[in-house]
Formats: structure tokens, C-alpha cells, sequence
């Protein structure tokens, strides 16, 4: 037998370590969980969050909270996109309680572009693969997990920490149970702050660490219908008057557009820390466009890179073209879909004055429904940075910790809208390209998973205090 190195002794006794981490009984019992929620289908067409947030509502019982303790929600015209919210009572009356808001809802997945079933967790290669492995079930899998542990360890939170479970985040028109918790039972989550998805870590090209981001505010996700109407007419006579060049004249206008740059407390930290990281050119930019941010050659050379050129500013891109009737008449109408991504302060009416300026008369511009609240980002409070910062030590020493402001959106928009700022906090790190989140072969790395839960189990014992 070939002697082994101290190196090889080494590598193997890490690749030992690692696999008895997953091992340990606490994280056996969370898998389970974890493996029943991703494995139950709850897109809006073929599945059902009701009977997702009934199965954890079963663990929560079968742990030992009280009926009074848990409350499964949904509404008749909408049966099957229900949710939970539960409560472990705390015992300071005066210390205000924590929500742990997470979504039961995925995004569609067709099984014939898939490479696994996107509804049966695989073990492989060092990832689970499954929709919804990443967003939201490791989030929502890991709020209600910890919530088991608490109960049975006798764990007694000097603030109460309540937990609310929803439908309806990934789809438009879908019953969106944030809101409907925030518009109809706002006693119910009440809550100093709530902690969400949003937040995360990333891994570098080495496949190690690279830097943790606490997401402290978002965008105002919002969809504008462009229409143009004309009386048509037969394409062998065409006229100046067409709805498809009415269209495409307006969408250029929006494309050429750029809102003017803006900075709230978190985009201002955010920039100032990317800065001191950055090659002197962008490190040199940014410092421009933080003390002037009409600068236009530095907006220039930021804006080079697409995250930080939307973090920036209010964008709206055309995602969606629908237009005229038959091959051989002209168009008698041409719609468009524009997405806008509203940048915290700024409302739909402001926007749609904007694009409703930049279409011309020719073409009318309409907010569609649902109309988003205004997106209200939260403060940097200290109260909030610093537990998850001690915490992100103990698990993920020596790595840095951004605040960052999501260009995309969540249901924090609506518990914000009430009044309950919303952190989207670290814990799950994933690779460069996403992991396939909203898209095919969705994935979390194993160890990703498991150290996550616990980083998230210990901050919200920080903050339960």
C-alpha cells in the first residue's frame, strides 16, 4: 500500500469532517423537512401552497405548539395558495416581536427541459437539484426548522419571534398572502422588523467565499402597457400613420432614456465599500459620482457594469410585443410590456408621467394592475447590521459584509408599505451564475444549505435575545 502523505491524511479527514456535519442528528430531522417542502409542487398552475403550509403546520403541532400558536390562511376564490403564520410567545411584554418571513411559492418548471425532475430532490455532485432548492424553500425550510428547534430545546425568546410562510411571490396575479397578511391581519405579524430572502453570499471563481450582502431596501417592481391604435387599413396602400413604428418609436425613447442616478443610505454604503475594492478606474468613478451624482463620465464608466448601473437608478426595459392582426392588413394595434424596477422613494405616477413623456402622444401609456406600493427602503440601523455582522464572524470569519439595495423585489415591499422594515439577511452563498434560480436545474450546494441553517438559526437567537 502507497504511504499516504500529511496531505493526503489531511484531505481526506476534511472530506470525513464534512460529511459528518451533514450527519449530525438535528440536521438529519431538517432534511426531511426540507426534502417534503421541495418536493411538494407549488407552482401556481399544478401545485399547492395550502397543502405545503399544512405540512408545516403538522411539524409545528407534532413539536409541540399549540393550535392557538398557528394559523393556516387562504381565501376561498384561491384555495390552494394559502400560507401559515406561527408564533413562539416570548417572555419580555416590552420587547418588541421579530417576523421571519419567507415564500412557499416557486416559479413554473417543465419537466421536459429539465435534465432531473425539477420536483424530486437529487443528491449530486455536492448539490441538491430541485426547484425551489434556492428560492425560497432553503429560506422557508430553515424559518420553520428553527422554530422546531426552538420548541423542543425549551429555548424561552425574551422577544417573540413569529414566522409567517406565503404564497403568491413569484406570479403577478397570483393571491399574494404578504399582502393580504399586511392589508387584513396586520396584528397578526406585527413585528419590530422582519427578516426575508434578499440577502446571501457569494462564491468566487475558486469556489471559496468571496463576501456576504445584507439587503437593506429593494425596488418597486412595476409592469406599463405602451398601446398604439390606428384605423388600419390594406399593406398594398400603406400611410405614415402605423402602430408597429408608433410603437417601436416609443420603446427607442424609453431605451435611449436613462433616469437620473440616485443614492439612498444603503446604495451610498454600498458604492463607498465597493470603491475601496475597486481597480482605480471605477474606484475613481465612483468616488465622483458618490460626491456629484449628475456626473456624467463617471455615471458613464459605473454604469459599464449591469448591477451596479441598475443600482443606480429607476430602469424600465421592453420585455413583452404584441402587434397587429393579419400579414397582409396594416396594424390596427401594437401593445408592449415594459418592466420598470422603481428605485425606493420614487412612486408608479411619477413613472408613468416619465414614460407616458417619453411614448409622445401617439401612444398611450397605463400602469397595470396590480399596482406595487411605493418601495420604502429601511434604515442601516445598528440594531439590525450589528447582530448579523457578530454573527457572520462567528460562521464566516474574516469575509466582508456589504449592505446592498435588491434591483429585483420581494414581499418585503408590502410589509414595508405597513410599516415593517424588512432585512433580507446572509446566510446561503451561491455560484456566480445564479445556481439556476428561476431558471432550468435549479441547485444549492450541500454545504451552502447546512451552514446557512446555521448561521440563521444563531442570528435569530441574537435577536430573540
Amino acid at each position: 500500500m502507497r504511504a499516504l502523505t500529511t496531505a493526503t491524511i489531511l484531505g481526506l479527514a476534511a472530506i470525513a469532517s464534512a460529511a459528518s456535519a451533514q450527519e449530525r442528528p438535528d440536521q438529519k430531522a431538517y432534511f426531511g423537512l426540507y426534502k417534503q417542502l421541495v418536493e411538494t409542487n407549488t407552482t401556481l398552475s399544478t401545485g399547492s401552497c395550502t397543502q405545503a403550509a399544512a405540512q408545516i403546520g403538522a411539524r409545528l403541532t407534532a413539536a409541540g405548539y399549540a393550535d392557538s400558536d398557528i394559523t393556516l390562511f387562504s381565501v376561498p376564490d384561491r384555495a390552494k395558495e394559502g400560507g401559515i403564520v406561527a408564533v413562539l410567545k416570548g417572555s419580555d411584554a416590552k420587547a418588541k416581536p421579530m417576523l421571519l418571513l419567507g415564500h412557499l411559492d416557486v416559479v413554473e418548471a417543465k419537466r421536459a427541459d429539465w435534465v432531473r425532475d425539477p420536483f424530486t430532490l437529487i443528491d449530486e455532485g455536492g448539490y441538491y437539484y430541485a426547484r425551489g432548492t434556492v428560492d425560497d424553500k432553503a429560506m422557508a425550510s430553515v424559518w420553520a426548522d428553527t422554530l422546531i428547534r426552538l420548541k423542543q430545546e425549551g429555548y424561552k425568546p425574551k422577544r417573540t419571534i413569529k414566522l409567517a410562510l406565503t404564497c403568491g411571490e413569484e406570479t403577478t396575479f397570483a393571491f399574494n398572502g404578504a399582502e393580504w397578511l399586511a392589508k387584513n391581519k396586520r396584528d397578526l405579524i406585527d413585528a419590530e422588523f422582519a427578516l426575508n430572502e434578499g440577502g446571501g453570499g457569494r462564491y468566487g471563481p475558486d469556489g471559496k467565499p468571496q463576501l456576504l450582502a445584507l439587503q437593506v431596501g429593494e425596488k418597486a417592481a412595476q409592469n406599463y402597457t405602451f398601446e398604439a391604435t390606428n384605423k388600419g387599413g390594406h399593406s398594398s396602400q400603406p400611410v405614415p400613420a402605423n402602430a408597429i413604428y408608433d410603437l417601436a418609436d416609443a420603446l427607442k425613447a424609453v431605451h435611449d432614456y436613462e433616469f437620473p442616478v440616485k443614492f439612498s443610505e444603503t446604495t451610498r454604503a454600498f458604492f463607498g465599500m465597493t470603491a475601496v475594492k475597486s481597480p482605480p478606474a471605477l474606484r475613481d468613478a465612483i468616488t465622483k459620482l458618490l460626491a456629484d451624482p449628475s456626473d456624467a463620465a463617471a455615471n458613464t464608466i459605473v454604469s459599464t457594469d449591469k448591477m451596479m448601473h441598475s443600482t443606480l437608478r429607476t430602469t424600465c426595459v421592453a420585455t413583452i410585443v404584441t402587434a397587429g392582426h393579419a400579414e397582409n392588413a396594416l396594424p390596427q394595434r401594437a401593445t408592449a410590456n415594459v418592466n420598470c424596477r422603481i428605485f425606493p422613494g420614487e412612486t408608479v405616477p411619477d413613472t408613468l408621467v416619465k414614460l407616458q413623456e417619453l411614448a409622445g402622444p401617439k401612444v398611450k401609456v397605463s400602469a397595470n394592475a396590480p399596482i406595487r406600493p411605493t418601495a420604502i427602503p429601511p434604515a442601516l440601523d445598528p440594531k439590525i447590521t450589528g447582530p448579523v455582522k457578530a454573527v457572520a464572524a462567528k460562521h464566516y470569519p474574516g469575509l466582508p459584509l456589504l449592505p446592498l439595495m435588491s434591483t429585483g423585489a420581494t414581499d418585503g415591499v408590502f410589509l414595508e408599505a405597513v410599516g415593517i422594515p424588512v432585512y433580507g439577511v446572509p446566510g446561503f452563498f451561491t455560484d456566480a451564475d445564479g445556481n439556476g434560480t428561476h431558471g432550468l436545474n435549479e441547485r444549492i450546494r450541500k454545504d451552502s444549505l447546512y451552514q446557512g441553517r446555521d448561521y440563521l438559526f444563531d442570528l435569530v437567537k441574537a435577536f430573540a435575545g
